[in-house]
């Protein structure tokens, strides 16, 4: 499981995606989770999912490793459609379970709300798996520098929101090396219940916790022997600019925008 969660990796490239602008894609990346929120209408999934495919074809990001991104939440994503399916009132009787009833409204609910989630996660996962941590720190960087003004750290945060982004295949990869060693010493994490697991993972976290602490510490080491002082007087060696490939992208996020919205309010 520890295997298949890909945020905070990135894949290396040179596709059209990759060589997009950071900040463009941080934008459009926003722009997209919203008009996931805009969508009422089954038809207007078929756009997300057309979108979303043109974009992964692109980047050249195989389809295995997309949906492997996908198991880490499948928890999440039965408890979701759980839920609509069975407390979700109106429509059609279709069957019940005890005393929890299924309705047309709840299956549809729980099927569109199961959907938002699925295209929610993939297109999100393109943004760190096509953009390096430093471009991303970059990007985010300039987002925020308009809010220096009210004295916001916009340096420190962005640096901060992107050490916290890259170590989490570490902390995993770690996390899956502590595992193993435990369990190779008679550690059971799968068998009790859920009280008994909590109790189990005692000798997980602990040294889970003292690696990242290690790790935390080696690193603002590293950064000061470097004479790290933040943003101050920070020169970067590839300036940020916006070019015709970035437009395009923009243009064709803004066509898919106009076609959600258009889908919302057209009588079909």
């Amino acid at each position: 499981m520890l295997k298949n969660i890909t945020i905070g990796q990135y894949i290396p490239g040179n596709t059209f995606i990759h060589r997009l602008d950071p900040r463009v894609k941080i934008i459009l990346s926003v722009i997209f989770i919203i008009s996931l929120f805009i969508i009422t209408k089954f038809s207007g999934y078929i756009f997300i999912l057309l979108f979303l495919l043109l974009s992964v074809f692109v980047s050249k990001i195989p389809l295995s490793y997309i949906f492997k991104g996908l198991k880490p939440i499948l928890v999440i994503l039965i408890l979701t459609v759980g839920l609509n399916i069975f407390f979700t009132p109106g429509g059609t009787y279709l069957a019940s379970i005890g005393p929890l009833k299924i309705t047309s409204n709840g299956v549809r609910l729980a099927v569109f709300m199961g959907l938002r989630l699925i295209f929610l996660i993939v297109g999100t996962s393109l943004l760190t798996l096509t953009t390096s941590p430093i471009a991303l720190t970059d990007g985010i960087e300039n987002l925020l520098t308009p809010f220096k003004s009210i004295g916001l750290p916009a340096h420190e945060l962005a640096m901060m929101m992107t050490i916290a982004l890259r170590f989490i295949p570490t902390l995993l990869e770690e996390t899956d090396k502590i595992m193993k060693a435990q369990m190779a010493r008679g550690a059971d994490f799968e068998s009790g219940n859920l009280v008994k697991r909590a109790k189990n993972l005692i000798p997980l976290l602990v040294p889970l916790f003292i690696s990242a602490f290690r790790r935390a510490d080696e690193l603002a080491v590293a950064m000061e022997a470097r004479c790290y002082r933040g943003g101050f007087n920070r020169t970067k060696l590839k300036q940020l600019k916006v070019s015709n490939r970035d437009y395009l992208a923009i243009l064709l996020t803004a066509i898919l925008v106009g076609i959600i919205i258009w889908n919302r309010f057209w009588p079909w």
